[in-house]
């Protein structure tokens, strides 16, 4: 954009970026006023300059879709400095057209607020400019300020006004008239405690009556009572970016917030609020709820994510004897304890915890995958089955819970064949230790040769070589974890390819076995009476 020495914007440009604003914004085009002057009527002779852009049409005044409309042009960027400055620029204090032209502009940014005060001025210094006052009487409409409004369209019937615009300000005075009944209408439903009547009112009249804040807080108030806290929100969210300094808005938003249990936006908005009153108690007093309960879960998740379980089981509990009267978070801090115990491997604790979750959200996905975890831990594979089905109803696209059913059915046909957790008398999170332990007890047990008797002694083989084949797979961290997932390493239908298995042995190929030997070249021979 070009300017001059003296750092006013020339004339070309001038114009181009008045009429680009204006008509971004114009929906439809409508026939100015015969009587407001046009571009050849405000050419300044002396100055050579437009002294106004082409007349604005009502369709720029922004729609409820453009209630917070922010976005700007790069020439409506590159203006905004100016804008503050146009009314002054013919060095005419008392020149309506220059305060219209900035109004326009305002208009065309969607920044109904900063042209309403232009637009007032407009009709001071000329109360016959018919456009400028049907202008203003839509944004004090749109304000819910009905009365003003209505003068307003009064005051154009009464200006000899065009065709055109008689006909809207006779259309807004029955649409002004409409919205007090609806007005009356709502309190009174209000006050008798029908909120569902007073929410029908209150959405007819916001349909015209779009910025105004107090009608939006009232409608907030009916969802509340109605128990839709999130409808509540999104009223009092517009109530304040629509009237200054709403505290009292940014406190109800986070309580509402709080009590959904979501303490981040909760803590966001109560800052919020502190920033426009750092001395508003009942802000601060909830700020310091907040700040304290959002600190102990985010340390919570934070020895989740480092797989500190116990710690993070006792973060969760302060939580709830932090906040015992909201539920929401007893809820989620119990559903977090089920998943740590889980993790941990402490099934008894898991399926407890989280099968008091589902008793109170029984579609709780996360509870019923950790509870499915834990149950598989036990053995419980019909139950875990069951879990993992009622999750996938849920969220089908789930791929943790589609793997996990999965594993507890193969699970389930294993435990039908060979378990060698069975065989050795330990429990799946069982360490290598306790494995080498128990091994070694039961091989001592049911070695062969403990046996005269040729019955009992097949019966001890065949022991003995489960007892033996447990020990191996259980004791290889790969071939533990093939058969954890519903793969037995030592079954040849369940290897790929099929064929004979090398891990498959007789009892011959145990012979000389020594139960106690670590593997070295030293060997032990035994002889038992």
């Amino acid at each position: 954009m070009e300017s001059t020495p003296n750092g006013k914007l020339s004339q070309t440009n001038d114009v181009t970026i008045y009429e680009q604003l204006v008509f971004q914004k114009q929906e439809m085009a409508v026939s100015a006023r015969a009587s407001v002057p046009t571009r050849e009527d405000c050419w300044d002779q002396r100055t050579g300059s437009v002294a106004q852009t082409s007349a604005l049409s009502l369709s720029l005044v922004p729609s409820d879709k453009n209630l917070f409309w922010t976005e700007q042009s790069e020439a409506t960027k590159h203006l905004l400095p100016r804008i503050r400055d146009l009314a002054l620029e013919d060095g005419d204090p008392d020149n309506y057209i220059a305060y219209y032209r900035r109004a326009t502009v305002f208009l065309a940014m969607g920044k109904s607020k900063a042209a309403l005060p232009d637009l007032t001025k407009v009709i001071e210094l000329k109360m016959d400019f018919t456009a400028a006052r049907l202008q203003r009487g839509h944004l004090l409409l749109k304000q819910g300020k009905l009365d003003e409004a209505e003068d307003d369209f009064k005051k154009v019937l009464k200006s000899n006004p065009s065709e055109n615009e008689e006909k809207e300000a006779q259309s807004q005075i029955v649409k002004s008239d409409e919205m007090q009944r609806l007005r009356s209408q709502a309190l009174d439903a209000f006050e008798s405690s029908d909120y569902t009547a007073a929410i029908t009112f209150l959405d007819k009249i916001l349909e015209v009556c779009v910025w105004d804040a107090e009608l939006r807080e009232l409608r907030a108030e009916c969802f509340i009572k109605e128990g839709e806290p999130r409808k509540a929100i999104s009223d009092l969210k517009a109530a304040s970016k629509l009237k200054n300094d709403n505290t009292e808005a940014f406190y109800k938003i986070s309580t509402l917030y709080y009590q959904l249990g979501d303490h981040e936006l909760s803590l966001s908005e109560v800052r919020e609020c502190l920033k426009l009153d750092q001395d508003h108690k009942r802000c601060f007093a909830h700020y310091k709820q907040v700040k304290k309960l959002n600190k102990l879960i985010e340390s919570a998740e934070e020895l989740i994510r480092d797989g500190r379980y116990t710690d993070a089981t006792s973060k969760y509990e302060s939580v709830m004897k932090t906040e015992p009267t909201v539920s929401e978070y007893t809820i989620r801090s119990k559903e977090r304890i089920c998943h740590c115990f889980s993790k941990d491997e402490k099934p008894v604790e898991a399926i407890r915890i989280c099968s008091e979750v589902l008793q109170m959200e029984p579609d709780n996905v996360n509870a019923l995958k950790d509870r499915a975890e834990a149950y598989l831990i036990e053995e419980m594979y019909d139950e875990a089955i069951q879990d993992y089905e009622t999750a996938q109803e849920h969220n089908e696209n789930d791929q943790q819970i589609r793997e996990g059913l999965e594993k507890a059915q193969r699970l389930l046909k294993q435990s039908q064949k060979r378990d060698y957790y069975k065989i050795l008398g330990v429990k799946r999170n069982a360490k290598k230790q306790e494995i080498i332990k128990a091994y070694r007890k039961l091989a001592l047990q049911w070695h062969p040769d403990n046996f005269q008797n040729e019955e009992e002694k097949k019966k001890a083989e065949k022991k003995f070589i489960d007892i033996a084949a447990a020990k191996e797979v259980l004791s290889d961290p790969e071939m533990r974890k093939k058969f954890d997932d519903g793969e037995d390493p030592l079954d040849a239908e369940s290897q790929q390819g099929g064929g004979g298995n090398p891990f498959h042995r007789s009892w011959n190929s145990w012979q000389g076995f020594n139960p106690f030997s670590s593997g070295g070249p030293f060997r032990f021979k035994f002889h038992f009476n």
